[in-house]
């Protein structure tokens, strides 16, 4: 059964490695018949949340500011299966990210169709423990929502210049990683 899929791309870099990994995994997942859409934010302009709490006061997924994450949100709202893709950054997800799921407040309070979340990150340090701080900041912004799931994860290590992700292995296990979805 075919599913829609939102990417999300976090970097504002160039030819950025999560980039690449993000393609990997899209063109995987439309290999196997997914139908994929790939949001950068990349030239995208959104402020921070207020908390000021209307968006689930009027329950209908709408946020006060309108800017570009209104409709990045609304196609979130959408997507049957998200997919985060974020450099690491002092160990965490790339701010961009984390402002953008901040302000996915509005899906809070209402239905939503995703159930499988995906994560992908690249950093300079190659470590195990490099992505657990970004991993774990989205599993607690995926722990709000009942009905979804952390289906999988995947890091690439020892990747700092743009572009050096191109021999590496986690391009082919993103490939694969979408195929499965």
């Amino acid at each position: 059964m075919s599913k829609n899929i939102l990417i999300i791309t976090s970097s504002l870099r160039p030819n950025s490695n999560s980039d690449a990994l993000a393609a990997s995994f899209a063109k995987g997942a439309v290999e196997a018949g997914h139908n994929v859409e790939t949001i950068s934010l990349k030239g995208k302009k959104f402020g921070f949340c207020t908390g000021c709490m209307i968006c689930q006061k009027n329950q209908d997924g709408h946020c006060i500011f309108k800017d570009d994450a209104e409709n990045i949100v609304q196609k979130m709202i959408q997507a049957d299966v998200l997919v985060f893709a974020s450099p690491i950054y002092y160990y965490e997800m790339s701010g961009q990210l984390k402002v953008l799921l901040d302000r996915a407040n509005p899906i809070y309070p209402i239905e939503y169709n995703f159930r499988d979340v995906y994560v992908l990150t690249t950093a300079a340090d190659g470590s195990d423990h490099t992505p657990k701080r970004a991993l774990s900041g989205i599993e607690g912004w995926i722990a709000c929502f009942e009905h979804a799931h952390l289906a999988g994860s995947l890091f690439a290590g020892g990747v700092d210049e743009a572009g050096e992700i191109a021999t590496h292995k986690a391009l082919k296990d993103a490939y694969e990683m979408g195929k499965k979805v």
